[in-house]
């Protein structure tokens, strides 16, 4: 027996052994792809030696004897931290996913084929001015040269993920940064969904039930529009798809899709002050895009000393600008501005050719051209692309597009983003390089889309600004962009572009306070109205709230505002939907469905609305407006419900303040009763409790928020591989909600629907009284090697709410830095 232990014992550890040597090689192979900060290397394509100095933080400071040359440095420093995410990127825009990944992202790739995103990169290359294209060149020079570095120095393949995922790496090219704009506008961009949306529930409701369930922002109202079937009279109601069919899923799109849903398209804060309402005497301006969380982050973190002086802010990985940030005299940030710059068109095909559509002047042949999707793993796909006058031809099999197409017919994009000439990368290098508010402005015309509010504050002005080319409609089209329409009308049609004057502007308020959180900034009458389709109606009102409680703002209240998690709508909601069952009741035996009812609704009516991570009221708060959501809307609209994963608050206000009759949604309709709101509201209290605690137990006191609202940096190709997701994925317990400042949307779906999955991954605040105070921070770190220090070290700060010195002084940078990287001419 003691023999057998002894031999158990040695085998014990032998594979304990043989466990740390293979983690130890595993190490020592993967790290050789980790940058060397302190290093110098000779690399071709400069004209003149280029320094990088990397601050405490892995944040750049590229200093060039000429632009060329700093952005040359820039490229160099994306391609050592993010090679893996940059060619990730590429590859999206191309439509090469997969090459790589197999049939999985087969449907990503089409997508992408059929809008021809990197072929209008490649020809937008040449709309650009010449300083752009010379820094589009001199980046990608950057980028190959490292490129050069790791093939020569044997760097590990230059990511860990290649070893994974071997394929060609080839040199980048200046449309590459271009498709990734593209790209990027294609990530934040929602009216195409939601137009299939509202045309799918116009042929399941009534126009009344219909202006509850998408309705307006608060605001001036519009004109009713016809119901979607009426557009197309030609069309029986017998040949109409159900309307009730199958809701976007995650799986049938497969990994990588670049369109989140509708919930999930782009937002933003960005304020400002003037410098009478600043402690300071210059103005303020505070900025957090909020995009999908990722590790690594979206966002970079670099300075570029350029010609007209240094710039430094937020950069995304591919693209050779600074695109939210500051110089020494301007700031600027962006807000989506949630523009309507997309139609879908239903094209009437020629029943005696299908190679041929309707038009307003008779028939006409599409445009066609055949593309080879290879895979691997399995045999190449040829894919027919068409496109008629609007734009290109959309499969049914995507957003839904089926379920509103009648027999006959097919379905079109037009977006400004697809048209030739996209100067958008033109009109960042002349913000970068612009010194006053009002050149910004003039900068901002050069600028396509996806539109943008473009905050701005120099020493002394203010401004906002949108930026973005709106289309210009004919005041007779039939749905207004809201509803996709007949192609084959010429009311329908877009007829151009309005001219940059008519865009939105706001300059030095008589309130000395400009804000955007998404919501609609003005009112204006259909074709000049921007849209009818805003990102918010909560946060602008806590916003408000914030800037009218102070006379003079500073940095820190500005800061403060930023990380407010106070949610407007559970403070105007929770008031409503418990009117009837505040302290209500004979007190029930403890383990009763009602017993538990009222302590939850003890803990609520004590809450300020804050959505603190240690709290169980926003978790209880939240569960309940999912379930009661969820229980207005189920038996109208069956399947279709699905689509909606997030809490509306305008809609759940409609319904309980009784607003047009919307109080019907509280009665079952297959039901014989006749249920009341207050019942419904019951009911998902119970339903929302009786789901929390099967799976936290029924003490709600020990329930908290940040348990289930984790901030989900996840890797997007490894982060669900098993064992590899713990290396890779970065999970933090946050604050905040769907509706609060610091905005930490929630997934919506799947085992934890509040899963903290879009928020901020920049926050920038910038104090033109003292520039050099103004601070900065992304939410991972700047390396995408999941080995390196820096993959996760600005997390921390991230989550606690604190920041980053963002400092032009190049003393301060060299002053405890990583490590100082020169670039020498070969």
């Amino acid at each position: 027996m003691i023999v057998l232990l002894r031999w158990l014992l040695r085998l014990f550890a032998g594979l304990v052994a043989l466990g740390a040597l293979t983690l130890a090689l595993a190490y020592a192979f993967l790290s050789r792809s980790l940058p060397d900060y302190d290093a110098t290397h000779r690399v071709q394509g400069l004209a003149a030696p280029v320094e990088i100095v990397r601050n405490t933080a892995n944040v750049p400071h590229i200093f060039g004897a000429s632009d060329e040359d700093v952005f040359f440095g820039l490229g160099f420093a994306h391609a050592q931290d993010r090679l893996w995410q940059m060619m990730l990127l590429r590859r999206t825009a191309q439509g090469r996913l997969s090459e790589v990944f197999g049939p999985a992202t087969l449907r990503t790739d089409e997508l992408v084929r059929r809008l021809d995103l990197y072929g209008l990169a490649v020809r937008d290359v040449a709309a650009q001015d010449a300083a752009t294209q010379a820094a589009l060149r001199a980046y990608a020079n950057g980028v190959n040269a490292w490129l050069e570095q790791v093939n020569e120095g044997a760097r590990g393949r230059g990511a860990p993920e290649f070893f994974l995922f071997p394929g060609e790496v080839n040199l980048w090219q200046p449309a590459d940064s271009l498709a990734i704009l593209k790209l990027k506008g294609l990530q934040v961009s929602a009216h195409l969904e939601q137009e299939v949306l509202r045309a799918r529930l116009s042929l399941l409701l009534p126009p009344e039930r219909l202006a509850d369930i998408l309705p307006d922002a608060p605001g001036a109202g519009i004109a009713a529009l016809p119901d979607f079937a009426s557009l197309f009279p030609e069309v029986a109601p017998d040949d109409w798809p159900a309307g009730t069919g199958p809701i976007r899923s995650a799986a049938a799109e497969g990994p990588l899709f670049p369109v989140p849903p509708r919930a999930l398209a782009g937002a933003s804060n960005a304020f400002a002050a003037a410098p009478e309402r600043s402690t300071s005497g210059g103005t303020l301006l505070a900025n957090d895009p909020h995009l999908g969380l990722t590790a690594p982050s979206v966002w970079y973190l670099a300075r570029l000393e350029l010609a007209s002086g240094g710039v430094i802010g937020g950069t995304i990985p591919g693209v050779p600008a600074v695109i939210a940030g500051r110089g020494a005299r301007l700031g600027w940030g962006l807000t989506t501005a949630y523009l309507d710059d997309q139609d879908l068109f239903i094209e009437q095909l020629d029943p005696e050719a299908s190679g041929r559509y309707r038009t307003p002047d008779g028939w006409a042949e599409f445009e066609t051209r055949r593309s080879i999707l290879r895979i691997k793993g399995a045999e190449p796909v040829t894919l027919t692309l068409r496109w008629s006058e609007n734009g290109p031809v959309l499969p049914g099999h995507h957003f839904n597009i089926a379920e509103i197409t009648p027999p006959g017919h097919v379905a079109s994009l037009r977006w400004t983003l697809l048209d030739p000439g996209d100067t958008t990368m033109t009109a960042a290098m002349r913000l970068m390089r612009a010194q006053s508010v009002a050149e910004a402005i003039v900068a901002g015309a050069q600028y396509v889309g996806p539109a943008q509010n473009l905050m701005l504050a120099d020493r002394s002005r203010i401004a906002m600004q949108m930026i973005g080319r709106m289309p210009r409609r004919d005041g007779a089209h039939q749905t207004e962009g809201r509803m996709p329409s007949p192609g084959w009308r010429a009311e329908n049609r877009w007829q151009g572009y309005f001219p940059y004057s008519a865009n939105p502007r706001f300059e030095d308020p008589t309130g000395g306070i400009l804000g955007n959180t998404n919501n609609k900034p003005l009112s204006r009458p259909f074709p000049l109205h921007v849209s009818h389709f805003w990102g918010d109606t909560q946060r602008i009102q806590r916003w408000l709230r914030l800037m009218s409680m102070r006379e003079v703002h500073t940095r820190d209240s500005f800061i403060e505002a930023q990380l407010d998690t106070v949610s407007p709508a559970a403070r105007t909601l929770l008031p409503l939907i418990g009117a009837d069952l505040w302290f209500t009741g004979e007190a029930a035996p403890a383990g009763t469905a009602e017993h538990l009812r009222q302590r939850a609704l003890r803990l609520l009516a004590d809450w300020n609305g804050e959505m603190n991570e240690h709290l169980p009221e926003p978790l209880i708060y939240a569960a309940w407006l999912r379930h009661l959501q969820d229980r207005l809307i189920r038996d109208e609209l069956g399947p279709l419900a699905g689509e909606f994963t997030h809490v509306d608050p305008v809609f759940i206000e409609r319904v309980f303040r009784d607003i047009e009759g919307a109080s019907e949604w509280c009665n079952v309709v297959q039901s014989s009763a006749r249920e009341t709101c207050p019942e419904m509201a019951r009911l998902a209290l119970d339903d929302a409790l009786v789901w929390l605690s099967d799976r936290y137990g029924r003490n709600p006191e020990s329930w908290r928020w940040g348990n289930l609202h984790e901030a989900a940096h996840d890797h997007p190709v490894l982060g669900d591989v098993r064992l590899i997701r713990h290396f890779v994925n970065i999970r933090m317990s946050t604050s905040g909600g769907d509706h609060t400042l610091n905005r930490g949307l929630t997934a919506g779906r799947g085992a934890n629907p509040f899963l903290n999955v879009h928020g901020a991954g920049y926050r920038g605040v910038y104090d033109f009284g003292d520039p050099e105070s103004s601070v900065f921070v992304i939410s991972t770190g700047q390396s995408g090697h999941f080995l390196s220090r820096h993959y996760d070290d600005m997390g921390e700060l991230w989550r606690r709410g604190e920041y980053a010195p963002m400092t032009l002084d190049p003393e301060l940078a060299r002053a405890g830095a990583v490590g100082v990287t020169q670039l020498l001419p070969r």
